[in-house]
């Protein structure tokens, strides 16, 4: 077995991989590594190859931190491989420790793609080479949802209209009789009617949003290789929503969304989500995964009205195996993890402080 470290021209060759290994995810694409490499963070493309097959591969992403010459490693939704084929996998994580002695990292995060009713081999695994579970909270406290709606797109689309509720059929119906069009051919001046749209969700719903730049080298680096969508739901010639949903391999993913808080009424969401799953089906995509929920379903939840909108879709509620982390140096690490809590919360209570003074 040798380790091939990916380079720029060994893109196809990592996607074609990467999109259709076990477990593979958009978030271990090439694409996204370009993406976050906007961000801040490096990115470290590595292929287990074996006579010519490749059996195991990961993206990870590395960022140096406030202490002097130390970084961290995160592999949002890796590894993708066969947890029952440990010797990859062997392979795969010692020549990560050795490129984490160069980087000084002081640890791994990984999140794989792994539902919690799938998780041996890969727990056991983890464990046995001295991985630490790193989940906690039932909402969204980690880095990638812990908790999603995942749809099957096995059936004819006739069939999986039928499958929602009741309810949910009847507002995808309401839309399209109140006249709520969704444009698909968008150019980069619609991205910015989504932003401003966003802009609009993110003070009603109080989350954080990244500038307008981040979503320019989104189009440049997935929308126009293929890899994302946008899609706008205009009422009277005016834009009133849209979304950005992801696709790789056979999946699709429905990653980020905005909404005015005028004409909710006309029910554009639910057009959007309706179009986004014909447009998977139509790719020859067989699932679409609508992202995270809180697990949390106590209806007083303030999160509860997101797992009720997507729960309509009759998708599976899947609960991933969470967040591992790989200590490379067990103090560091210990400052890192009771540190990075606090800075959160200092962050996210600044940040609502802004907006109850505006």
């Amino acid at each position: 077995m040798i380790i091939k470290e990916i380079e720029s021209e060994d893109r196809e060759l990592f996607n074609k991989f990467m999109s259709t290994g076990p477990k593979s995810h958009v978030l271990q694409s090439y694409e996204w590594g370009e993406l976050k490499q906007f961000t801040g963070w490096e990115p470290i493309r590595l292929l287990v190859e074996d006579n010519g097959k490749i059996r195991a591969g990961i993206s990870i992403l590395k960022r140096s931190i406030p202490i002097p010459g130390k970084s961290i490693y995160y592999a949002p939704r890796g590894p993708v491989a066969d947890f029952n084929d440990t010797e990859a996998l062997d392979f795969l994580l010692k020549k990560i420790k050795q490129r984490a002695h160069k980087d000084s990292a002081i640890f791994l995060k990984i999140d794989p793609d792994i539902p919690i009713a799938e998780k041996d081999p890969a727990e056991t695994y983890l464990k046995s080479r001295g991985f630490v579970t790193a989940t906690e909270g039932l909402n969204f406290e980690g880095v990638q949802p812990r908790f999603v709606f995942r749809l099957s797109l096995e059936k004819p689309l006739e069939e999986i209209l039928m499958d929602f509720h009741s309810k949910t059929r009847y507002n995808i119906r309401l839309a399209d009789r109140k006249g709520v069009k969704i444009k698909e051919d968008c150019t980069k001046k619609d991205l910015e009617d989504f932003y401003q749209i966003l802009l609009v969700t993110s003070e009603r719903d109080e989350f954080l949003v990244r500038n307008y730049s981040y979503y320019e080298q989104l189009w440049d680096k997935l929308v126009e290789r293929g890899l994302a969508k946008l899609f706008m739901a205009e009422y009277n010639g005016m834009p009133i929503a849209g979304t950005i949903a992801f696709i790789f391999g056979s999946k699709a993913w429905y990653i980020y969304g905005a909404s005015s808080n005028e004409y909710r009424n006309v029910m554009p969401n639910y057009a959007l989500q309706w179009r986004m799953i014909e447009w998977a089906k139509q790719n020859g995509c067989t699932m679409y995964d609508f992202r995270g929920v809180s697990g949390d379903l106590n209806p007083d939840n303030p999160l509860y009205g997101l797992y009720r909108f997507k729960k309509g879709f009759n998708g599976e509620f899947t609960e991933f195996i969470g967040e591992y982390d790989l200590p490379f140096s067990k103090i560091l690490y210990m400052l890192w993890d009771k540190g990075v809590p606090f800075y959160r919360n200092i962050r996210r209570n600044i940040v609502n402080l802004k907006r109850k003074l505006k």
